[in-house]
């Protein structure tokens, strides 16, 4: 058994915080029910190339974007600015245990969507508002996005080479971190409203924003700031509080050092023949390490250009300090570890049977994780899933009118399988 069996999610998002809330449900075995709209469905349907190829090797029109946060979930294609449609979400809503939505702030008001209108038809309703700013505030109405929020929390100021440096400025983080870590923290309190609701018989709001899971995300960086009151600056790839704890350039390429604690610079010293620095009481503990990092780093720089990178690697390796070249993507997802964690799976896609993604990281023993369908196509659930609440000919005069649609299947053949 999944551990979320019996949990229905109604998925009004797109983009991706929101989708990749509903894909960590849905992995771990809720339903979850995805409102797309007709003919045009989630924004990042169209955010490609890259494409899938099918089984033939022909480009497609399904995204990788979208195919990242969408697995395990049924697409139903509704069209909610139709009373109509709105009407359908509403008896869907019913059932469900949980909604998921992004829209602006106050937005599904109008609708007859909000919290305030669905918990009156399921009191027991787990309704979670992602946004960018919060539902109240200066901004509330903003719409938010991942790069506009790395910017706005300060993100970016700490990410990047520092001032000075070739090519400093402030950078973004090479994935939507921001809507990722939304994602997982709305996870986190839409699972700890339903255990709370197995005490209290009630369902509950809850109101997530990027911008507020971004400054919570500072962890140290914005600790730092609390402090000492000294602006955490741009670092490259160096470490605000501990030193050596960076990237290293050796007569190759670039590999990465992470001493965490004095006897691993120990060890450090030991197995690369520099045995000497552990003589210099600037060098002897991590505090004063920090303090003389100007000093200590360009020593080893200079001394790590010597040999290969694959070297260094091994000869640190031996002697358990943490340790790491910098992979592409392609080398990470062949690494012998990655492949033993099985974090690439195959899933079957109805348009190439060998359709491959990236696994999910939960790893539970008595209740794992089931890769039961590939991202659906737009609409391939429309009449398998409102069948439920419409018979074979309401289900016909919705789709004449345009209120639904189903793309892939026939939505008579569906309503009655």
């Amino acid at each position: 058994m999944s551990a979320l069996k019996g949990i229905r999610v109604l998925d009004l998002s797109r983009v991706l915080a929101g989708p990749w809330c509903g894909q960590i449900l849905a992995d771990l075995g809720a339903e979850v029910i995805k409102i797309e709209r007709p003919q045009v469905g989630d924004d990042t349907r169209m955010w490609g190339p890259p494409w899938m190829l099918d089984q033939q090797g022909q480009v497609t029109r399904e995204s990788g974007y979208f195919q990242c946060a969408n697995r395990n979930k049924y697409s139903v294609a509704v069209d909610i600015a139709s009373v109509k449609g709105q009407e359908i979400i509403q008896e869907i809503a019913k059932t469900a245990d949980v909604v998921i939505e992004n829209y602006k702030a106050g937005s599904l008001a109008k609708y007859g969507l909000d919290y305030a209108s669905l918990s009156k038809l399921n009191p027991k309703l787990v309704y979670c508002s992602i946004t960018g700013f919060g539902q109240n505030g200066p901004r509330a109405e903003e719409p938010g996005y991942d790069f506009i929020i790395q910017g706005i929390s300060g993100l970016m100021s700490i990410t990047g080479e520092k001032d000075g440096e070739p090519c400093a400025g402030a950078q973004k983080v090479g994935v939507a971190v921001v809507d990722i870590q939304t994602g997982l923290y709305s996870t986190i309190a839409i699972q700890a409203a339903l255990l709370a609701r197995q005490h209290t018989g009630r369902g509950q709001y809850i109101d997530m924003s990027l911008l507020d899971v971004q400054v919570a995300t500072l962890a140290n960086q914005g600790m730092n700031y609390l402090t000492s009151g000294m602006v955490p600056k741009r670092m490259g790839n160096n470490h605000p509080n501990i030193v050596p704890y960076q990237t290293f350039k050796a007569k190759d390429k670039e590999f990465i050092i992470a001493c965490g604690n004095d006897k691993q610079f120990r060890d450090l010293c030991i197995a690369i023949d520099l045995p000497k620095l552990l003589e210099d009481k600037k060098f002897q503990r991590n505090q004063d390490r920090v303090k003389h990092r100007d000093e200590l780093i360009p020593l080893l720089s200079e001394y790590f250009l010597a040999k290969n990178a694959k070297d260094w690697v091994d000869a640190i390796h031996a002697v358990k300090v943490p340790v790491g070249i910098i992979n592409s993507i392609k080398d990470a997802l062949a690494e012998p570890q990655i492949k033993h964690r099985e974090m690439v799976v195959n899933i079957p896609h109805t348009l190439n049977d060998q359709f491959k993604v990236i696994a999910s990281p939960i790893k539970l023993s008595d209740t794992p994780v089931e890769y039961r369908h590939a991202p659906p196509q737009l609409g391939e659930h429309t009449g398998l899933i409102l069948s439920r609440f419409k018979n074979s000919e309401e289900l016909a005069v919705l789709k004449n009118e345009g209120i639904i649609d189903g793309t892939t299947h026939d939505l008579v053949e569906d309503s009655v399988a």
